[in-house]
């Protein structure tokens, strides 16, 4: 076990133990550790700008992608929610909104109606949130079957784990078009390996080859339009939390470097801001909260600097793009890991 993976595996034990002032002072201590031994691969990981395996390119010819999604973790969070919206529609985007099914807070229909109401994608947020679902192969099977009873009630297509553990062979499991629980480079999470690239990429399921298929032609035409499948779309800036509760930065510079080296190679800027942690004007300051005009300012920044350049999209429109993609190329793969 890695230095990194141990350290996180000792915090995540003692996580439900401790209050949060002592929780976050040692995240603090373990993360300043990491983060100087990673200067070299975050918050830009060599290599990730590979593009996949027979990339087709970015709609309309764009440059870039961006995606903008949030995990709801509590009732605070949720009450939040028409406040994000409100901010992200004065800059002209619109975003996806992970909700936890047997959570801290109650998912009503109207919830989920007044969200796709306003132009946004509602996903799956884990089942609990308690950082169990990967504990064995056995109770995420079991799991499972009420994710995917989530997914159909709700109509929802994505789905992202609690703490962003990920095992994208289990996934398969889910009835997804997307899976979002992974990123290009974030060695400060629970489970610190990273995918390596600044691309979504078709995740393939096993699957018997054409000959082993029945005969008639329309089942061989069912299996090359709807492959087995899910999307992977990994966040490729650092999380809120990291930067502004845990690492305290004072600006939003490293979020605007990273978008410009992303922009500059054509990549997929996604970003996962939680509700939760927002501090809108009026709010009392709050060492678990930042200021909601770093979130503002960041869209600001995209949509002045990069106007017309980008192609912005939710998560369920860019899995539905790379699916496509996938079907008439045959492949857009995750590229090969770099040395």
């Amino acid at each position: 076990m890695g230095s990194a993976v141990l350290t996180n595996h000792i915090y995540y034990s003692l996580k439900p133990y401790l209050p949060w002032a002592v929780r976050m002072g040692l995240r603090r201590f373990f993360a300043r550790r990491v983060r100087r031994r990673h200067v070299h691969l975050w918050p830009i990981y060599p290599g990730s700008e590979q593009p996949p395996t027979y990339w087709p390119g970015w709609p309309e010819g764009k440059q870039f992608a961006v995606v903008l999604t949030h995990d709801v973790e509590s009732p605070l969070g949720l009450a939040n929610c028409q406040q994000v919206i409100d901010l992200e529609t004065g800059f002209g985007f619109r975003s996806s909104f992970n909700l936890i099914p047997e959570g801290p807070y109650e998912v009503t229909a109207q919830l989920r109606q007044q969200l796709r109401a306003c132009g946004c994608e509602v996903g799956v947020h884990d089942l609990r949130h308690d950082g169990r679902l990967y504990r064995s192969r056995r109770y995420f099977r079991r799991s499972a079957e009420r994710i995917n009873h989530y997914l159909a009630a709700w109509q929802a297509v994505g789905f992202r784990a609690g703490f962003m553990r990920h095992n994208l062979d289990w996934l398969h499991q889910l009835h997804i078009q997307y899976d979002a629980s992974t990123f290009d480079t974030d060695p400060f999470e629970p489970q610190p390996t990273g995918v390596h690239t600044i691309f979504p990429f078709w995740v393939p399921a096993a699957q018997k080859p054409l000959a082993q298929l029945p005969r008639p032609n329309r089942d061989i035409e069912a299996a090359l339009a709807n492959p087995p499948g899910y999307v992977e779309l990994p966040y490729t800036l650092p999380q809120d939390s990291t930067l502004f509760l845990l690492f305290r930065e004072p600006d939003i510079d490293i979020w605007l470097r990273k978008v410009d080296w992303i922009a500059a190679r054509g990549g997929m800027v996604l970003l996962n801001v939680h509700p939760d942690y927002l501090r809108f004007d009026g709010a009392p300051v709050s060492p678990r909260t930042y200021p909601a005009q770093h979130y503002a300012r960041l869209l600001q920044y995209i949509r002045e600097r990069y106007a017309g350049q980008f192609w912005h999209a939710l998560p369920c429109q860019v899995a539905q793009y790379i699916r496509n993609a996938a079907v008439q190329t045959g492949l857009v793969a995750r590229p090969a890991p770099t040395p």
